[in-house]
């Protein structure tokens, strides 16, 4: 989806796509490409439930990967996006850790370390590499994180790990 479409935007189109239909289980996967590097287009476009968020400028095999990675149920951000949303995230006054905290608690040992990694920006591959067991093993993890903590995708699981203090800023 184009961020700057014509009537109506690509933000509004997303959010008109996106919003749950009565007896709809399926919902499509919305990956927006735009040529404009704009904060307020990423923070609206994850907000009205895109999965992805690329620039056009980006090489044709990553949009391709994209399209895949997103395609698959999991969520990409452009690389540029991803580090100003963590340094703006970082930046920001500590929020009180109390209820996010609290929530941690639902998981296991092995979806809490799991939660961990992907906060981190590891991959399915590299966590089912680190923890020395089976991508879908770990996409089965991912997906019971997200049930858990009642989280939409990748980026609300990174942001809950931050919020929960379970990873901070600057940990590799």
């Amino acid at each position: 989806m184009d961020v700057r479409m014509p009537v109506p935007d690509g933000l509004a189109a997303t959010r008109r796509l996106l919003e749950p239909a009565r007896g709809v289980t399926h919902r499509p996967r919305v990956r927006m490409l735009t040529t404009f590097d704009v904060d307020d287009y990423v923070y609206e476009a994850l907000r009205a439930g895109a999965s992805g968020f690329l620039l056009k400028d980006a090489p044709p095999a990553d949009l391709t990967a994209a399209v895949r990675v997103v395609a698959a149920g999991d969520a990409l951000l452009a690389p540029s996006v991803t580090r100003r949303l963590i340094a703006g995230f970082a930046a920001q006054r500590r929020a009180p850790r109390g209820a996010p905290r609290l929530r941690l608690n639902g998981l296991t040992e092995r979806e809490t370390e799991v939660l961990g990694l992907v906060a981190r920006g590891r991959s399915n591959a590299e966590i089912a590499a680190d923890l020395v067991v089976a991508e879908q093993t770990v996409k089965t993890h991912v997906s019971r994180v997200l049930t858990t903590l009642e989280l939409r995708d990748r980026p609300q699981a990174v942001v809950f790990a931050h919020e929960s203090g379970l990873v901070t800023p600057g940990e590799g």
